[in-house]
């Protein structure tokens, strides 16, 4: 049974070509664990290895896309291949494209439900027969403020962020007797790419006004290893991580 502490740990990340993910890679790896990156740009998942070999950790990264259930169970299967186990799977994959419901982006609804839901529930379906095995292990969900608070655009994005709430809080209830632990983290507005990634002008004009409170990455990096170095018999359910002048 592993005890407390991060060294040695094989952490795999999704989404973690840039913000959260990538910030989460170069902590934990620093801190001595073996880090295993996936993410669609493969080149910005390189130049991540490069920088983490570089200063002396231990970092693999892959190509994977979320929304294809094959690939995340072969980013699965490379890290047990590679370093024996998976400790710990951060499900860190996200997209936000922030719309009012009446703009009826369609398109853009399926894409957040097959990324920020359905790719949570891959890297569950991937990694749950190996944490069995090995009867031991730690999935750590990143979720959103908004999915405890509705936001007026964000309502679909909400919607799949509450929806990783109760699973995670599931997997709680149903895994802890096979000593594996779920985290949820609920980060408010972190600098990251994701205010970006909506269609509208006007929606990206109004987030970069609000994100200007954001805080860095690193600060949901630093929950994720504070959950992840708790002793084996403890387990963080659910962080919170808000800038202080953020209202919601």
């Amino acid at each position: 049974m592993r005890t407390s502490g991060i060294a040695d740990r094989v952490v795999v990340i999704t989404g973690a070509s840039s913000g959260i993910g990538q910030s989460t890679a170069k902590l934990l790896a620093r801190d001595g664990a073996r880090v295993v990156l996936g993410a669609r740009r493969k080149e910005r998942i390189d130049g991540i290895v490069k920088e983490i070999s570089a200063e002396g950790g231990k970092a693999i990264g892959f190509a994977v896309d979320v929304t294809k259930r094959p690939e995340v169970e072969a980013l699965i299967k490379r890290a047990v291949e590679t370093f024996g186990c998976v400790d710990v799977l951060v499900n860190n994959a996200g997209i936000m494209p922030i719309a009012p419901m009446q703009a009826l982006k369609v398109e853009e609804w399926d894409q957040q439900i097959d990324v920020n839901l359905k790719g949570v529930l891959y890297g569950v379906a991937a990694v749950l027969p190996q944490m069995q095995k090995q009867k031991s292990g730690h999935i750590i969900n990143v979720a959103s403020v908004i999915g405890i608070k509705a936001f007026p655009g964000g309502t679909v994005y909400g919607a799949t962020k509450a929806a990783v709430r109760v699973l995670t809080e599931g997997l709680r209830m149903e895994l802890h007797a096979q000593n594996i632990r779920c985290t949820l983290i609920s980060p408010g507005a972190v600098a990251t790419e994701l205010p970006e990634s909506s269609s509208e002008e006007a929606t990206r004009k109004n987030l970069r006004e609000f994100y200007k409170m954001a805080i860095p990455a690193d600060s949901i990096a630093s929950a994720i290893a504070y959950a992840i170095q708790q002793p084996a018999g403890v387990e963080i359910d659910e962080v919170v991580i808000r800038p202080t002048a953020q209202d919601f």
